[in-house]
């Protein structure tokens, strides 16, 4: 071990979890912390992987126990900023004697030679910092889906990954199931090839529906619960005051915390059609359909276009997103049973309402449609009698060796690679990042795809970025 090296990292640390209350970054604070990247540790076949969790209740809650479950860690520290509220308290008598933080930036500060890996199960808009930490001090990163808040942070996200030689997952967790392994194997055969347009549908309740869309402002002050760090809440955000619609799930509302039901589920309904399609990034995004437009959280419904252009010998591809309860696309004939599937997880409130449509996607090639669900459900060729036609031809799917969660675990320990690693859900993660912000802007974008800049809205084109981070935040930017 480089004592020295240690000794250094520890004083920046040191340095780096006070500067909450401070407005200055030190840059040569920063250019120590780049000068001297701790490698990750390698953990043998028979270790097992250390593990610390920032946020522990609701949906993260579900991910810590999927990852536990696997047998392949040992949970060594836990962060949340509302620790010791009622939806932290399974995780907490789960693991009582693990330490406790309600600032990750402490937590590493105290722990950061303990541990091996960090999952991340926070609201979107604090996936960002919480994640450059943990890789840059050589921690290997499970962070849940999407990826980030704004374009920029999913770029900067994907670069750290190369940067820094650490293992990520981003935590769309189909991604390990029979729909990934299907979608491969259909592609690689030749079943699934000349896609020219998919649907994308996720027509459930969301929380915003019960919202007034006339609002003028945002919530008005409450106050903060006695748990609840709500200053280290908001991280890199503006300061707001604290709201009950703001946190347990309700950040997903507003555009300033969360990323609506595109970023929500999203990943979950487009993802192996994204890789395995090789789309990328798109040329053009248009918002045909908008209800209830509010510059504070998002529309009642809405329906989205993105246009891919050609790859390869792969024709362009337009997909379209409709979300909403009165916003059904359109069916093809022959399209079957509507019902909602049981197989789909529930959300973190633990309530699925039953729309009139299942969440999932259409694929039209040249010669064959396809109906698919979300999460690991797999596709089926439509009509029945073209499926039938097809069942000879279709090629024997492999079973996944690792759910999403061991996957990660063991490619912690160099016996796996992870499949929904930066490198792919980036990408697929900026898609969304551009979907929204033509929510936002109610408008249509057109997006240069090799310089990655929006070329006829400067305002969205800034956007990209985002709101300038709070001071004692922006360094994060520079890891």
């Amino acid at each position: 071990m480089d004592l020295k090296n240690t000794s250094s990292r520890r004083h920046f640390l040191k340095q780096l979890s006070l500067i909450t209350a401070t407005a200055a970054f030190s840059p040569s604070l920063l250019n120590e912390l780049s000068a001297k990247n701790p490698l990750p540790r390698k953990v043998g076949t028979n270790e097992k992987v250390n593990l610390a969790c920032i946020g522990v209740g609701n949906r993260a809650a579900e991910i810590i126990k999927s990852l536990y479950k696997t047998g392949h860690c040992t949970i060594v520290a836990l962060c949340d900023t509302d620790m010791g509220a009622k939806h932290t308290l399974e995780i907490m008598n789960q693991f009582p004697n693990v330490p406790r933080f309600q600032d990750f930036r402490r937590m590493f500060d105290k722990m950061s030679n303990q541990i091996d890996a960090v999952v991340i199960g926070t609201p979107d808009f604090s996936h960002f910092p919480a994640t450059m930490l943990s890789m840059s001090l050589g921690k290997h990163v499970y962070v849940e889906k999407p990826m980030a808040h704004t374009f920029h942070e999913v770029e900067l996200m994907m670069r750290g990954a190369k940067k820094y030689g650490v293992v990520t997952q981003m935590g769309n967790q189909g991604h390990s199931e029979a729909n990934y392994f299907q979608f491969k194997a259909w592609k690689e055969a030749g079943i699934i090839k000349d896609v020219t347009a998919i649907t994308a549908h996720m027509n459930n309740s969301r929380r915003w529906h019960s919202f007034d869309s006339n609002i003028k402002s945002m919530p008005a002050a409450e106050m903060v619960p006695s748990t609840l760090d709500w200053d280290c809440w908001l991280g890199t955000e503006q300061f707001h005051d604290y709201n009950k619609d703001y946190i347990n799930g309700q950040w997903r509302c507003w555009y300033n915390f969360g990323m609506g039901a595109l970023g929500d589920w999203g990943a979950h309904i487009l993802d192996t059609a994204h890789e395995f399609l090789d789309l990328g990034l798109p040329t053009e995004i248009s918002l045909i359909k908008e209800k209830g437009h509010n510059p504070f959280f998002y529309p009642y419904s809405s329906t989205i276009s993105f246009k891919f252009p050609e790859r390869g010998t792969m024709p362009a591809c337009d997909v379209t997103w409709y979300d909403g309860l009165d916003n059904l696309p359109p069916i093809p004939e022959g399209y079957g049973n509507v019902t909602l599937d049981p197989n789909i997880p529930p959300p973190s409130s633990g309530k699925i309402i039953p729309s009139k449509l299942n969440p999932g996607k259409i694929i039209y090639s040249k010669e064959l449609t396809f109906k698919g669900g979300t999460h690991g459900s797999t596709l089926s060729i439509i009509p029945e009698d073209k499926a039938n036609e097809m069942a000879s031809k279709l090629p024997e799917i492999p079973k996944s060796p690792s759910n999403h969660f061991e996957n990660f675990l063991l490619a912690c320990k160099g016996q796996e690679r992870t499949r929904s690693p930066f490198e792919i859900a980036g990408p697929l993660s900026q898609v969304f990042c551009l979907g929204v912000l033509a929510q936002k802007l109610n408008t249509k974008l057109t997006f240069d795809r090799n310089n990655k800049q929006i070329t006829n809205h400067a305002l969205a084109n800034q956007l990209l970025v985002g709101a300038e981070p709070r001071q004692g935040w922006k360094q994060f930017y520079k890891l």
